[in-house]
């Protein structure tokens, strides 16, 4: 086997125009299957979601999901698209193990939304991406490649097919071709996908956890020569994070650069993206529409939205995500990396109502982002279902404002607020954790102190005040880490100024 020396991404970019195309596969939340009755709640047992209809049995016939007709339209609208008055279902036929039908109920060239387009921020300058087509179709079952060392289906052993997602409402949506970006090529397929998310999440219509599978990404790239003809597309499929987006692009630029470079010719194929290697691997050849044989769905009544309905879901779409973080951003007196993390925790709501509730926006993101973003992930929840709701968080905060907790103590009252033990002053009650304000109690713990350690006690009356964090600790501990640690030191200070 010939090995290709692989140019620098610098040298690629510096012989070649790259273009881009992205193709966003977004699984609705909707409670039902497109077609059918079934349930569509993720992590099921394999193959105990499924019917009739999603299995393509003989005899069994589809109705459409109104609520997945009006997610995909809303999803056009914030796109920008033109909303179809008509349009029908057709079906794709093609054989794969996922495929329990042999064909998927998709559109073609009546599709629910055309023509929109998304501006996105890169390195302070918009660039906009062309919307082609937003289109509703049902999702196909998953594939578990096993005893291989990536899960991919290179190196596998044997596959199974779960069908439970057979069925599930996907909606696809392909951009035009985006040409003229240079360099950047890689930092605007991943900004696009970013801003798509953000904007499909502020719907509401699905959870886009890439992680979950319900927001896919395939990444077609071709380079040519400056002022050539554009060449031949590869398309990365499934693409599973925001950064891998960005790798997809660059490894393709760098892959294509080195075979053109050689005198070879790309082939118009599927690949398939390593997270351990940051490359692509080859599929299957890439099939036109032609070899689909798409002929219109003969037991689906057209859609016809009703003019009315489109003009009301228009009018009641939700602020544009990127002017809503940028409103919230200047309000919270945050930086764009801090909100795009807690843009990315799923927190924004969170802790909207939490400084709704009472809480100072640092208070609010604090507890937010700190302890409850940390047992969501060593759980594996959402934040929002962690056990603690934004009124407790507002309170918590509100405790520790005004003396009665602080941070540590914080931390073991929002354990019981966690663990269901009621609201944050109950908890605090019930489990006497208070901040000790009595002070008789804090100058005998204090004079405890300073009596068990005449060493620390006579450099403070020396002048080392910076000793008295010792007698600090001391009686932190033995108040329980209960006592307010600025007025300890105050009256340690007071007991030894003479």
């Amino acid at each position: 086997m010939t090995t290709i020396a692989l140019p620098s991404y610098d040298d690629a970019i510096g012989r070649y125009e790259p273009v881009i195309g992205l193709e966003t596969h977004v699984e609705l939340g909707t409670n039902t299957k497109m077609f059918c009755g079934c349930p569509t709640g993720f992590g099921a047992e394999p193959n105990t979601q499924v019917c009739p209809v999603c299995l393509g049995l003989p005899g069994s016939l589809p109705v459409a999901n109104r609520a997945g007709i009006e997610a995909t339209i809303r999803i056009g609208l914030a796109l920008n698209c033109d909303i179809a008055s008509w349009c029908r279902m057709a079906r794709k036929n093609y054989f794969y193990p996922d495929m329990p039908k042999n064909f998927q109920t998709s559109q073609y060239d009546e599709p629910l939304c055309t023509d929109g387009y998304v501006d996105v921020d890169v390195d302070g300058e918009t660039v906009r991406v062309g919307i082609e087509r937003v289109h509703l179709e049902e999702d196909t079952g998953k594939t578990l490649h096993v005893g291989g060392a990536t899960g991919r289906i290179h190196g596998a052993t044997e596959s199974l097919v779960d069908y439970n997602r057979a069925g599930i409402p996907l909606v696809e949506i392909v951009t035009k071709p985006v040409t003229g970006t240079g360099a950047r090529a890689p930092e605007v397929a991943r900004a696009y996908v970013t801003e798509l998310r953000d904007i499909i999440r502020s719907l509401g219509v699905s959870d886009v956890r890439m992680e979950q599978g319900s927001l896919r990404c395939d990444v077609n790239t071709s380079l040519n020569l400056p002022g050539a003809e554009w060449g031949t597309r590869t398309e990365t499929k499934n693409v599973n994070s925001l950064r891998s987006v960005e790798r997809a692009v660059r490894s393709e630029i760098i892959r294509q650069a080195a075979l053109l470079d050689g005198g070879g010719s790309i082939l118009q194929e599927t690949r398939h993206f390593q997270e351990d290697t940051g490359d692509t691997r080859s599929g299957r050849s890439k099939e036109t529409a032609t070899d689909y044989r798409y002929f219109p769905e003969p037991d689906l009544v057209p859609i016809a939205p009703d003019p009315e309905w489109v003009a009301r879901l228009r009018a009641e779409l939700p602020e544009k995500p990127s002017v809503r973080y940028a409103r919230l951003r200047e309000a919270w007196g945050i930086g764009e990396l801090d909100m795009q993390s807690v843009v990315n925790a799923g927190a924004v709501e969170l802790i909207e109502r939490t400084i709704a509730a009472g809480a100072s926006p640092a208070g609010a993101r604090k507890w937010w982002m700190g302890e409850l973003a940390r047992r969501a992930n060593e759980t594996g929840t959402d934040l929002a279902d962690v056990g603690a709701t934004p009124a407790q968080v507002a309170e918590l905060q509100h405790l520790v404002d005004t003396g009665k907790l602080n941070d540590k103590l914080a931390r073991a009252v929002l354990e019981g607020v966690v663990a269901g033990e009621g609201d944050p002053t109950a908890v605090m009650d019930a489990r006497g954790l208070g901040v000790v304000s009595d002070s008789g109690a804090l100058t005998a713990a204090v004079d405890e102190a300073i009596a068990a350690n005449p060493d620390i006690a006579a450099k403070i009356r020396d002048g080392k005040v910076a000793a008295a964090g010792a007698l600090v600790g001391s009686v932190m501990k033995a108040t329980r880490g209960q006592a307010d640690a600025k007025a300890v030191r105050e009256l340690i200070l007071e007991r030894l100024s003479g």
